[in-house]
């Protein structure tokens, strides 16, 4: 799984065996710093709560932001952010080399680059030249909409296999100037010519891979689609980190990405939840009992433990006697069961006291 190779960005190892990594792009603008940095904060916030829980959950959060740098007139604030950040982050670059070269000068330890607008090759040049200097990771990044009609016409119009000759040119650029340090990345809008163009580029190159849907939407369609490609990639062997680009505060993203990977089986952040769909025979309003619980839990408290919530006692301890954990309605209330073995009973009104108090005793032992 993933790519055999590995870079390391602020301390940060991507690919050659780490874990798939987690990442998001800043929403905020540069030009208004305090919300570039208040966006970070919450991104890499660390929960006081979930530390009373139990100190070992400590919550991941994203681990690497692309930050968008448009205007040289901007760099000093990007400076800045670099500078107070709790996050790491990538200079997201377009069209002008020295817009890089700024974000390098910055302190800033990776930066993504579009080889469908940057054709300046004295300019790359410098770029390469500053990278290798201060050992600065370069993302080249090819995106669907910034294929051209040259790459295209020589994929007979396949635009999966435009987007790998995309990353291809421009990954010999570097590789001509002895630089290898380097993770690749081909996306588009269209979840079939991601999918493909990925495999393509993890057969073929060691290096590590950055995977998503560009452009994915918003909502339970942008969701479904990001995490249909994703899943689709990671499940094949593609991927070293990924980024769900959602219309939706970079938390969702997040917070979807974790879910796809313990969805997969590959890294679990928190707690897994399991929760019957519901049905006629519902002694509980499971949406409900699922939101109280929520409450009481944390997302990224227990990692690898696996929490159930079921309606009636049909689905309670022997449909999900693999949980972990568990709460299940009956006629007079909830029962409580950890690994299908009943714990005990209690009314409605002492949900939360109960909970809380098996819960702790679970993580205790």
């Amino acid at each position: 799984m993933g790519s055999a190779r590995s870079v390391t960005i602020n301390g940060l190892k991507i690919g050659g065996g780490a874990p798939v990594r987690v990442e998001s792009m800043l929403k905020s603008r540069l030009t208004d710093l305090a919300a570039c940095l208040r966006e970070t904060e919450r991104l890499a916030v660390i929960s006081e709560h979930v530390r009373r829980i139990r100190a070992k959950f400590a919550a991941a959060g994203c681990e690497l932001a692309r930050v968008a740098l448009p205007d040289i007139a901007l760099a000093p604030a990007f400076a800045a952010l670099v500078k107070q950040s709790p996050l790491t982050l990538m200079a997201d670059i377009h069209f002008d080399h020295r817009l890089a070269l700024a974000a390098i000068d910055s302190g800033c330890s990776s930066v993504r680059i579009n080889p469908g607008n940057m054709s300046h090759a004295a300019g790359l040049a410098e770029v390469v030249a500053a990278a290798e200097a201060n050992g600065v990771v370069i993302r080249i990044g090819a995106n669907g909409g910034s294929l051209n009609n040259a790459q295209l016409d020589r994929c007979g119009g396949d635009r999966g296999a435009a987007l790998v000759l995309a990353v291809e040119e421009q990954l010999r650029l570097l590789l001509d100037k002895n630089f290898s340090n380097v993770i690749i990345s081909a996306k588009s809008s269209s979840v079939a010519e991601t999918v493909r163009a990925n495999l393509l580029l993890a057969n073929k190159y060691p290096f590590p891979l950055h995977v998503g849907i560009t452009e994915a939407g918003n909502g339970n369609s942008g969701v479904v689609k990001g995490a249909a490609g994703i899943a689709l990639m990671l499940s094949q062997g593609a991927g070293d980190t990924l980024r769900v680009s959602l219309t939706a505060p970079g938390e969702e993203e997040v917070e979807t990405g974790y879910n796809i990977l313990a969805a997969l089986g590959l890294r679990s952040r928190g707690w897994e939840l399991v929760s019957c769909p519901t049905c006629g025979r519902r002694r509980v309003e499971v949406a409900e009992l699922v939101a109280r619980l929520k409450k009481l839990l944390p997302p990224a408290a227990a990692p690898g433990v696996t929490v159930a919530v079921m309606g009636c006692e049909v689905n309670g301890p022997k449909e999900a006697a693999g949980a972990d954990f568990g709460v299940a309605g009956c006629p007079d209330g909830f029962i409580v069961f950890k690994k299908g073995a009943f714990v005990c009973h209690g009314s409605m009104d002492e949900f939360e006291e109960i909970v809380t108090r098996e819960f702790a005793e679970l993580l205790n032992q």
